[in-house]
């Protein structure tokens, strides 16, 4: 007995060298991807890693100095410093204002394009505009060619109703770039709003109508309940975006008295003047982690709104 499992064991020794065990379906499709997946987390996740670092150090660039170790005393100073709660008060103003603002706004634009009329892919066209512009652009755009107090569009009107000229810009600088963001995201979320007008079933909509039902009755009732996944996903996704704005900011008021938000001042605490990276570092990862926070919701909502479920 011993002789023949001493002989079966060889064969299968022998059988196991000359076919070696394959892996299995799935490491065969990932194995082409894995570079790529290297790449993305060497470009990704070692800036994220040094800057938590330089977070947990006091590190001044002008005058050079080496970098000194003072754990999490930085994050301490976030609560004591009134001119980061200043910026966040800010950054929150620039996201809700905005994201609301062209949530309404686009929802308006979006039901007045679910209805067919002569002329409606040209105004689609039109309207989707804003949105394909860049920010540096916008915001130069609005500084110089409307809110300007000697030659802009908006004190011309004002003007020629029998008003005086108003310096938006520099009077209501949060506003004046809260309406720059709604202008420019309104098409956005008209585009969000209309994908879920134009697929929402057509047969509940007819049997309603067939049943009596008022249209602000089907609306409130039906339509509205429908939109609610694409209207939390183009929030979320609005706030992913709006929270991190900086190129109105440094176009229209540079960092003005009032319209500092969060990213700005990092870039004032770092490259901007303040040379304080180890400070600046503390604040970014603080902006990752809210931005981490809503793009956990963004997503839940999204897969939601892809398997056709009501996001509870």
């Amino acid at each position: 007995m011993n002789a023949a499992a001493g002989t079966v064991n060889a064969s299968d020794l022998k059988r196991r060298k000359l076919n070696p065990p394959r892996l299995s379906e799935s490491w065969r499709r990932r194995l082409p991807l894995l570079p790529a997946l290297i790449f993305m987390i060497v470009l990704t996740q070692v800036p994220f890693v040094m800057s938590v670092y330089y977070s947990l150090t006091n590190w001044h660039v002008v005058p050079p100095g080496p970098r000194q170790w003072v754990g999490f005393d930085n994050y301490g100073q976030l609560v004591n410093d009134h001119f980061f709660r200043s910026a966040v008060w800010v950054s929150i103003k620039l996201t809700v204002i905005p994201v609301f603002g062209a949530l309404v706004i686009g929802s308006a634009f979006a039901i007045l394009l679910d209805r067919k009329f002569f002329g409606r892919g040209l105004i689609r066209t039109f309207l989707i505009t804003p949105f394909l512009l860049m920010p540096v652009v916008v915001g130069l755009i609005w500084k110089n060619q409307m809110f300007n107090d000697l030659y802009g569009v908006i004190n011309w009107v004002i003007e020629k109703l029998g008003g005086n000229p108003v310096a938006f810009v520099s009077r209501y600088p949060t506003w004046s770039i809260a309406a720059v963001l709604i202008w420019e995201w309104t098409p956005f979320m008209m585009l969000i709003i209309l994908a879920g007008l134009q697929s929402q079933p057509s047969d509940v909509l007819e049997a309603a109508k067939v049943d009596g039902a008022k249209p602000w009755a089907t609306f409130r009732q039906l339509t509205l309940p429908h939109l609610r996944p694409y209207m939390e996903l183009g929030i979320l996704l609005g706030t992913i975006y709006l929270i991190q704005v900086y190129d109105q900011v440094a176009v229209m008021t540079g960092g003005g008295p009032g319209s500092t938000n969060v990213p700005y001042f990092v870039f004032q605490r770092s490259i901007g003047g303040g040379w304080e990276f180890g400070d600046a570092s503390a604040y970014s990862i603080v902006v990752v982690i809210f931005s981490i926070i809503i793009a956990t919701f963004s997503l839940r909502v999204l897969s939601g709104l892809l398997k056709g479920e009501e996001i509870a």
